[in-house]
């Protein structure tokens, strides 16, 4: 099991190499397509950002979508908290970096648009399978 240490650690190198490579992350997500977001924190307010897989909308070129998949763990990751708590977020994508506005999806688009994710990415499936929670899945709208 890794700690909290180690999981920042781990973002931060992922941060990191995203903004050297222009958002192409081969070290650990291969040709998978990632972002950054960036939410507030809930509690105290302060920037966070996760790199993440994001699925894009296939009719809407403005909308994302990322996942509360936590690898797999019974426990939603904080920054689906932060987005409930506070939905204006930033985005970069590629070299390029967006404000948007952050919406956990609910049934059944919830379950559609995961399902598209999971269908080309199995990990998905498997957290999916690997926890009784249902994963949130968040719609971004980028302001352009």
């Amino acid at each position: 099991m890794t700690t909290q240490a180690e999981r920042l650690a781990y973002n931060q190198r992922n941060i990191d190499e995203f903004r050297e490579t222009g958002g192409k992350m081969p070290t650990d997500f291969g040709d998978a397509p990632v972002l950054l977001l960036t939410t507030t924190g809930a509690k105290s307010g302060e920037q966070r950002i996760a790199p993440m897989m994001y699925l894009a909308d296939a009719d809407d070129a403005d909308v994302v979508y990322v996942f509360g998949s936590n690898g797999g763990r019974d426990t939603d990751p904080a920054w689906v908290h932060n987005v409930r708590a506070n939905p204006d977020v930033t985005v970069e994508l590629g070299t390029d970096t967006f404000t948007g506005t952050a919406e956990v999806l609910d049934e059944p688009r919830r379950s559609e648009v995961y399902a598209t994710q999971a269908d080309r990415y199995s990990a998905f499936a498997d957290y999916e399978t690997g926890t009784e929670r249902s994963i949130p899945v968040v719609a971004v709208q980028l302001s352009r």
